[in-house]
């Protein structure tokens, strides 16, 4: 191993016995989280390769449909902020708020962020 500094994000998924989670706990030592449970995990990855992004999308069977609602409408939210922040577009940062704006407005969300 060489002496660089490294972060690792570890995650345990739990399954019922047709391969469903039951259980998601993750885990960022450098951040001070030990196994925390969670309901859902979108992980997107860049493969830069095949210039392709690849994911992981998981919710546990118990994870309500309401909640899961405000869950992407928060990580659409942060998606659009993070894109402001890598790209600089403004135009096209403001344009993806404004959708955000209008799923919540659809799904008839309050309080979402």
């Amino acid at each position: 191993m060489s002496d660089k500094n490294r972060s690792e994000i570890k995650f345990l998924v739990e399954l019922d016995e047709n391969r469903v989670p039951e259980k998601l706990l993750w885990s960022a030592q450098d951040g001070g989280v030990t196994l925390e449970e969670s309901k859902a995990i979108m992980l997107s990855i860049w493969d830069s390769k095949a210039k392709e992004s690849m994911r992981i999308d998981l919710w546990t069977k118990d994870m309500p449909v309401d909640e899961m609602k405000v869950f992407f409408h928060q990580t659409l939210v942060a998606m659009s902020d993070t894109f402001h922040r890598a790209t600089g577009d403004e135009k096209m940062s403001a344009t993806m708020r404004d959708f955000c704006d209008y799923f919540a407005e659809k799904l008839e969300l309050t309080g979402g962020k």
